[in-house]
């Protein structure tokens, strides 16, 4: 009855809106111009880029969603960080039942 049947869409929607939050607060913590074109440039942004998108004044939650935040703070950026996704979490659990 409360099988891990068709909950994948749900998973990879809230897995979604996760990594957007996550984005948003580091966003929100580099603070400073400064701070976010630097750190942009070290995760591989083009400096152009870098200075356009960190002396931006756009909400940090519409940024969040940027491009380029979302390339750079990919998936891959998280796993490094130690952050599994929930698809893959479900993709475990589901081979285990």
């Amino acid at each position: 009855y409360f099988a891990l049947a068709d909950t994948k869409s749900i998973f990879l929607e809230l897995d979604k809106w996760i990594r957007r939050r996550l984005r948003m607060c580091l966003w929100k913590n580099w603070k400073k111009p400064k701070t976010k074109i630097r750190n942009l440039i070290q995760l591989g942004v083009p400096q152009w880029q870098a200075y356009e998108w960190g002396n931006t004044r756009k909400s940090y939650w519409r940024i969040s969603n940027s491009p380029i935040l979302h390339r750079t703070l990919g998936n891959s950026y998280w796993r490094n960080q130690g952050l599994e996704s929930l698809e893959a979490r479900y993709e475990n659990l589901r081979q285990l039942s």
